[in-house]
This record gives C-alpha cells, structure tokens and sequence, in this order.
C-alpha cells in the first residue's frame, strides 16, 4: 500500500462511516469515490461491502429494541431481498446494467428534489405487509442486477411515519443482510487479495471511529429530522450514481 493511497482511504472510510452510523446507509455513495481513486474497481467495492457490514453492526445495536419488538416487520423486507438478489445477477445477461442504473438514478433524483422542497412531509401510516415485501424485492434484484439494493427500501421508509429508530431498525438489518451476500460473492471470486486486506486495515478502524460520530449525531435528530436525511440521501444517492454512468 502506497503512502499516496493512504489519504485517500482515511477520507472515503471516514465519510462512509460517518454517513452509515448517521443514516443506516450511504457507506457507498460517500466512500466509493475515494477508493477509486486508488483501487481498483473490483477491490473498491469489496473493501465497501466489508466496511459496511463491519459498521453497520454499531448501528444495529442502537437499535436492538426496534428490531426485537418488530421482527416480523423486519423479514418481511429481508427475506424476499435476500430472494431477489440472485435474480438480479440472472437479469445480468437480459438487460443493460448501465440503462437500470441510469434509470433508478433518475427516479431516486425526482424523489429526493420533490420530498426536498415540500414544507411537510407524507405519512403513509397503516399496515403494507405486500407493498413491504415487494419492496424487499425489488430491492434485491437492483442490488443483484445494479449494486443500488438499498435505493428503492430507503425511499419507501423515508415517507412511512415511523420514528426514527423503528426506521432504522429495518433500512440498517435489510443493508447488511444484502451487502453480506454480495461480500461472499466477492470473497470467491477473489476480490478480497493482498491489496484489499492491506487497505482494511486502514479504512475499518477509521470507518468504526467515524460511525460513532455519526451514530452520536443520529441519537440528536428528530424523527422528522431523521426522514429529511434520508430523503437527501436519496437525492444525493440518484446524483450520484447519475454521475458514475453518465459522466
């Protein structure tokens, strides 16, 4: 590992980490950007992957009570999301990955501005056991076919009028199920070499440290506060990945 690298690597780890203790999510959309600078594509995402479970298990504990008092709710996501994920690597073959991404880059852009500049936000209160699960799925299957699983469940939980902690109870649990599958995947194909395990050594330790800052802030934020976050994150996510493949 080049002393060059090494900023690099401090900085995406630390603002992934910051942004997935915050919001549950986003490790990323805000780290991706510095690895690339330094790592290979292959390597980038795995170390991505990685640091998210590892993170994302800090976040799990907060919310611990949610998760014990809803679990039903919870599966309802995961297990169909675990089920689409293999059919979103089928898809790989029968459509263009670039065209989906752009496409739900899209959708995630004219979301986040039209939620963003609303004085108020909706409240889509009442049980959706269907839609919940339709989401889970659908959320596979785009992180199986275009590595944007967690795109369409952030955008369904930001208008459910939960508080933030039983948000997050179910958008942190159904990240880490779908990011664990993608690290196996990885791990077999060989992703996780030399240079990968030399660059997590620097970006776990930094990534730990920086969700606690976050998970400090999220503790702070109101309920509503918590929903406005996610909303620009999803905006952010759309601007994002827009950019990736346009650009």
């Amino acid at each position: 590992m080049s002393a060059e690298a090494i900023p690099f690597l401090v900085l995406g780890a630390f603002a992934g980490g910051f942004i997935n203790g915050l919001a549950g999510t986003g490790t990323a959309l805000f780290a991706l950007g510095f690895y690339l600078v330094v790592l290979d594509p292959i390597r980038s995402v795995a170390i991505v992957a990685f640091m998210s479970v590892l993170v994302g298990l800090q976040g799990l504990w907060i919310v611990r009570k949610e998760i014990k008092a809803q679990p039903q709710r919870l599966l309802r996501f995961v297990i169909p999301g675990l089920l689409g994920v293999p059919v979103g690597l089928a898809l790989l073959d029968a459509i263009d990955a670039t065209t989906l991404r752009i496409a739900v880059a899209a959708l995630l852009i004219v979301y986040g501005f039209y939620f963003s500049l609303r004085a108020s936000l909706p409240a889509f209160s009442g049980r959706t056991p269907w839609i919940d699960s339709t989401v889970g799925f659908v959320g596979g299957v785009l992180g199986g076919a275009a590595a944007v699983s967690g795109a369409i469940p952030q955008m369904w939980l930001s208008i459910r009028p939960w508080t933030k902690s039983e948000t997050r109870a179910v958008l942190q649990p159904f990240n880490i199920a779908i990011l664990s599958t993608t690290i196996s995947l990885l791990f077999f194909q060989g992703a996780y070499n030399t240079t990968a395990l030399n660059a997590l050594m620097i970006t776990v330790p930094t990534g730990l440290i920086a969700a606690q800052i976050g998970i400090t802030v999220f503790r702070r934020l109101s309920d509503t506060g918590f929903r406005r976050v996610l909303i620009i994150l999803t905006l952010m996510m759309g601007l994002g990945v827009m950019a990736s493949e346009v650009l």
